[in-house]
């Protein structure tokens, strides 16, 4: 799989080759805008053709209205926290399903947020997580089916800040309790015929752009990298994740038609090495 990491590089790299000139290139597009507006591609515009160019390459992405949809706050409370939900707006069988799951972030750092990949063998419904975003900025659900088509839908949201903000705890309190998981399921799991399970992973996720007021340094980067969950032994998803995550990362997981027996296992692995897993028994309240 090529991971958060891989794509974070490439992307960075191209960024930088399109904006080690920045205020030269800003100026070179305001003048050819005075000479044709058909020619103008806006910084935010170029920005996502660079993302889309380094995780997609030339394939086209079809409008994916049909397939999902992105639930997002208009204007975030808190840019550290920024809910985030996909909802499938299809059944997906083995014949067709969403293979892999983009969540990009346009105007941050590093953009691609987290990339989920799935089997194929169930008919997910539902997905959600928190972000941090540090601008203005389009936030993208990219869904790659497995036949190779890609669909997107995207939102508009107002927040900034949010990968510089500091930590929730101290880092004392942060390294107690770090790598330490729970796991949230509904009172009654058949309800809705959805099976949802909300996990929650302890870790300070720092973004390597917070300030430590005592040190007077930048925090080093330190977060979770990777996320493997496996229900009764069967691979459920699994997700490359990256700074643009927020602090104590949670994923929520909803499964249509199923009736949530039996024992959920999950692998989490961060950019130190470290490795923590836990195994929750589903028939039991966390």
């Amino acid at each position: 799989m090529q991971t958060v990491a891989h794509m974070r590089s490439a992307v960075v790299s191209a960024l930088r080759a399109r904006y080690t000139h920045g205020l030269l290139r800003v100026l070179a597009i305001a003048c050819l805008a005075s000479l044709s507006h058909a020619a103008q591609q806006s910084p935010e515009d170029a920005r996502w053709g660079d993302i889309r160019q380094a995780l997609l390459g030339e394939r086209a992405i079809s409008d994916g209205a049909a397939l999902l949809a992105l639930d997002t706050p208009a204007r975030a409370l808190d840019a550290a926290v920024v809910p985030v939900e996909i909802t499938t707006r299809f059944e997906q069988t083995a014949q067709r399903y969403i293979h892999k799951l983009y969540l990009v972030i346009d105007q941050n750092p590093s953009p691609v947020a987290a990339v989920f990949e799935f089997p194929g063998d169930r008919d997910w419904t539902r997905i959600s997580t928190r972000v941090r975003v540090n601008a203005y900025t389009d936030v993208r659900a990219v869904a790659e089916l497995n036949d190779g088509s890609t669909f997107m839908v995207k939102n508009f949201v107002k927040a900034s800040g949010g990968c510089s903000a500091p930590a929730l705890k101290d880092p004392a309190a942060a390294a107690a309790q770090l790598g330490r998981m729970k796991l949230l399921l509904p009172d009654d799991a058949a309800a809705d015929d959805l099976f949802l399970t909300r996990l929650m992973i302890r870790h300070p996720n720092s973004s390597g752009m917070q300030f430590d007021q005592v040190t007077r340094h930048f925090i080093p980067a330190d977060y979770v990298r990777n996320i493997e969950v496996r229900y009764n032994d069967q691979l459920l998803y699994k997700v490359a994740t990256d700074i643009s995550i927020s602090e104590n990362p949670m994923i929520a997981f909803g499964l249509r038609n199923d009736p949530g027996k039996g024992e959920l296992d999950v692998r989490v692995l961060d950019t130190e090495g470290r490795q923590f897993e836990k195994r929750f028994p589903l028939t039991s309240t966390q």
